[in-house]
């Protein structure tokens, strides 16, 4: 079982040298990977379900801290929970992610998009809100066209994005291409992630019933592909308390790759936490 840490700035700060602290002694406690998540823009009202966001909420650019912290650390991989792909242009984000890869000696592999879920957001930066999934999809067709061309140029032609004979270079470290995970909580999210995904991460709010059945869809819809559902890895929210016995649960119902949230506000709490966890999980 792979297990990650999330690190939030909006709940835990963008002080830079907590951030390193955490991710730092997330590596040494033997953690596979340092989440963070994203809002581009927040904004008086925005709301999910019940949950309103405070508007000075402090979260951290997704990519640009990951690369702070690639600078300090050595071997913990690097992940989005999640980036919010239809509010970027997949040409410009290809570069992005590919230099991230290659200057972090191979650590962007757990890249995680979503459509978001605050229309005010879409709004900010000129994105249909409505019409978000389709400009998901064509723009992970979008990377991973770019990062398999050569020399001679690729070009595409689609709803949202077109371009002839474009290169783009530097390629990720040592691979033609990126692993994307999709995130989300919905029915879509699942078929989307077995029809173009590398994995599914789900939302942390799903009832038993509905994460079974969403499973199901994205190893279905895989099938239907033509792709190997096997082969599609399954990343579960779970807290930073949880015990190795359901953690083994979890594992038996198909899951890959935990990612503990921390609850503690300080430093010290959160090293706390990971020693535990990761006493708890047997890493390292």
């Amino acid at each position: 079982m792979k297990v990650g840490i999330v690190y939030n700035t909006g709940s835990h700060g963008v002080d830079p040298r907590t951030v390193i602290a955490v991710a730092r002694h997330a590596e040494s406690c033997g953690f596979e990977s340092f989440y963070v998540p994203e809002h581009i823009v927040l904004y008086p009202g925005a709301r999910v379900g019940p949950f309103e966001f405070p508007p000075a909420l402090p979260i951290a650019a997704p990519l640009e801290l990951l690369s702070f912290v690639a600078a300090a650390t050595e071997r913990i991989l690097l992940g989005t929970a999640v980036l919010l792909l239809p509010y970027y242009h997949p040409v410009l984000l290809a570069k992005q992610l590919a230099t991230i890869d290659l200057l972090s000696a191979g650590r962007m592999r757990l890249l995680t998009v979503g459509l978001g879920s605050l229309p005010g957001e879409a709004e900010a930066v000129g994105v249909d809100f409505p019409a978000r999934g389709r400009r998901a999809d064509e723009a992970i067709d979008v990377l991973r066209l770019l990062w398999a061309g050569g020399e001679d140029g690729v070009s595409f032609d689609g709803e949202f994005f077109r371009f002839t004979n474009l290169c783009s270079f530097p390629k990720p470290c040592g691979a033609g291409t990126l692993p994307i995970h999709v995130g989300g909580a919905s029915r879509p999210a699942a078929r989307r992630a077995g029809q173009r995904g590398d994995g599914y991460f789900p939302g942390g709010q799903l009832t038993a019933a509905e994460r079974a059945s969403q499973l199901d869809l994205m190893r279905s819809a895989a099938t239907q592909a033509g792709r190997d559902p096997a082969a599609l890895e399954y990343t579960r929210w779970v807290p930073a308390s949880i015990s190795a016995a359901d953690a083994g649960a979890h594992a038996a119902l198909g899951a890959t790759r935990l990612v503990a949230a921390l609850s503690s506000p300080d430093l010290d709490g959160q090293r706390e936490e990971m020693s535990a966890l990761a006493g708890r999980l047997s890493l390292g």
